[in-house]
């Protein structure tokens, strides 16, 4: 054997490597609702939401999930291949529901970056995207109460 061919064979060749594969691109999105909180993954997909384990196509009850489901229906095709898992904690149903509509809705908007969408959505109810800060005002003393007092007596 000659000397190139020695030197040859002992240096392995580089596998190649293969073509930079797309990117996993994950999204974290949040949305809030009196004293509900929403958190929402956002990644690639056929469509699924799911909430706190729920597939939102059997989520009850069916005012929250059609709730819920709005800001899928107003993106048509371009939330049909994203997935959604959202994991909401806090408040009443409705609040929770809100929440995580509002979650679904950010993280549409951030995902496809869409101005149109933006607008679709805030002329369609301003509170999908932008929060509603009323809060439960806190009991005074005096009453049972924020606001109301014991009645009182003059005689």
């Amino acid at each position: 054997m000659s000397e190139e061919t020695q030197t040859q064979a002992a240096k392995p060749e580089k596998a190649e490597k293969p073509e930079k594969a797309e990117k996993r691109r994950i999204l974290l999105v949040s949305g809030k609702r009196k004293t509900a909180i929403a958190r929402a993954i956002v990644k690639n997909g056929s469509g699924n939401a799911i909430i706190n384990g729920i597939p939102l196509g059997v989520f009850a009850p069916d005012i929250a999930r059609v709730k819920m489901s709005e800001p899928l229906v107003l993106s048509g095709e371009r939330g049909k291949s994203l997935d959604f898992n959202v994991k909401v904690a806090g408040g009443g149903f409705m609040g929770q529901a809100e929440a995580a509509r509002m979650a679904i809705a950010k993280g549409l908007i951030a995902w496809t970056r869409s101005s149109e969408l933006r607008k679709l959505m805030i002329n369609y109810d301003r509170t999908m995207l932008a929060g509603d800060p009323r809060r439960k005002e806190p009991k005074k003393f005096g009453g049972p109460g924020a606001r109301r007092r014991e009645q009182k007596s003059y005689r």
